[in-house]
């Protein structure tokens, strides 16, 4: 903008961070989840905070601070068995490391200094948020918020991204020229975020009756998506696809046909840039380019560690610290990953965890009056589709940058869930007020 305040901006981040503490444990702990959301996938600014004291923590601090000022109002979470679930999945995790130490595959896990139990302590910031949005998100108003506060944080990502995309000449593919964007981690993360999203609010917008409202969803998934196509990502691009079938099925069935055409018609409509990368799965002379090849090594070699060990793996975390093929150290698919280093034990408990988040989704979808709670359960079952696609071709599933507002969203819809038992469907803002409310129990009216 050329003030030269732009210095400040981390500054001013960082210390109202230390704000919503403050509020959170004096009686408003909704409003540092508020506050933490548009931060959750912004790694470049958070990354601005290590110049500042516990600054590298200032997310972990201001969620735990959330949940500890719900407890103390006497919050709690809705039930479901998705929590229980989370619960046994993050203590088998650490006892997996344990037996990764037994196994010698990795050092034990019991401080800072042991790169497994970093991996793990930063993983189990998801379902901390889980838990926060599960105890803060009380009433329509609030989960209405959050979807807000989504997308605002979808936007922020997309400007900032596709600005960058747009600032290089895209005549053939380059993968020099790829961006990893605000996320920091790589183009294919960012792409997963996108893809997530995009169709989150894709699947959203179906129910919106206000005009200007569905054109600002329409409006983003736009925009998300032309971002992802900048992304270069193959996984990404299946993603949307999936998960835009499963969104016609679902709910329009005229977008089966609109899925064909674009499927034949493709190459004539993305730029030549996009058609290059999504056919560069072979060289010239007919062998597998060295990405494909690199994922084929890894899932050989990944087979015959999961042979050597398929009940409980070879310990969680643990598959970065050995050798593998390229010198890579992720599977390059989360599924693989899973299986490796946690065994069926832990793919099992993984799959339920999917599925468990399917069905919330769903359930939401199909029960819901309030086309509110319609939209979110809608939009969170196809970004759910679209994150369990892109893990296919890579670790999508620890990064909170990619999912920790999923997980926020999984917490609203549970609550959705809930309140929709216990209240009729709301009018609000982005509803027909011409049209009553109805009862979930039309035959109790009487009383």
């Amino acid at each position: 903008m050329g003030t030269g305040l732009g210095h400040y901006i981390p500054l001013v981040a960082y210390l109202g961070f230390w704000v919503m503490c403050l509020v959170s444990l004096t009686g408003r702990p909704l409003l540092g989840l508020y506050y933490l959301m548009p931060f959750v996938p912004y790694r470049t600014m958070r990354d601005h905070f290590a110049d500042y004291p516990l600054g590298t923590n200032m997310l972990t601090i201001l969620v735990l601070v959330v949940i500890l000022g719900a407890l103390l109002k006497g919050k709690r979470i809705p039930a479901s068995k998705l929590y229980l679930t989370w619960l046994l999945f993050a203590l088998y995790l650490y006892c997996s490391m344990w037996i990764g130490t037994m196994l010698s595959n990795a050092p034990a896990p019991l401080w800072l200094s042991d790169a497994n139990f970093v991996t793990w302590k930063d993983y189990m910031l998801l379902p901390l948020l889980f838990v926060a949005a599960g105890l803060v998100l009380e009433d329509r108003k609030a989960i209405r918020n959050v979807v807000i506060l989504t997308g605002i944080s979808l936007f922020l990502v997309d400007k900032s991204a596709l600005a960058e995309s747009l600032s290089r000449t895209w005549s053939t593919f380059d993968e020099s020229k790829r961006d990893a964007g605000p996320l920091a981690f790589g183009p294919n993360q960012l792409a997963a975020y996108l893809a997530q999203f995009g169709i989150f609010f894709w699947g959203f917008g179906q129910f919106m009756k206000r005009k200007k409202v569905k054109l600002i969803c329409y409006g983003l998934v736009a925009l998300t998506f032309v971002t992802t196509m900048y992304t270069f990502s193959r996984g990404a691009y299946l993603a949307l696809l999936a998960s835009a079938f499963v969104l016609a099925v679902l709910k329009d069935r005229k977008l089966l046909l609109v899925l064909g055409i674009f499927l034949f018609t493709w190459q004539t409509i993305v730029p030549a840039a996009v058609t290059e990368r999504v056919t560069m799965t072979q060289d010239s002379n007919g062998a597998l380019e060295a990405s494909a090849q690199e994922r084929i090594d890894l899932w050989t070699q990944s087979r015959e560690m999961f042979l050597r060990s398929p009940v409980v793996g070879t310990g969680f975390a643990t598959f970065q610290l050995g050798e593998h093929a390229a010198r890579l150290k992720d599977t390059h698919n989360w599924f693989v990953k899973v299986l490796v280093e946690t065994g069926i034990v832990g793919g099992l408990l993984a799959c339920i965890m999917l599925v468990q988040m399917l069905a919330a989704g769903y359930r939401l979808f199909r029960r819901a009056e309030d086309p509110l709670y319609q939209g979110l359960g809608l939009g969170f079952l196809l970004a759910t589709c679209a994150c369990i696609v892109a893990n296919c071709f890579g670790d999508r599933w620890t990064y909170i940058e990619i999912t920790g507002l999923l997980w926020i969203l999984a917490g609203s819809a549970l609550r959705a869930n809930q309140l929709m038992l216990i209240s009729p469907a709301s009018e609000g803002i982005e509803t027909n007020t011409a049209q009553p409310a109805l009862s979930l129990a039309p035959h109790l009216e009487w009383r």
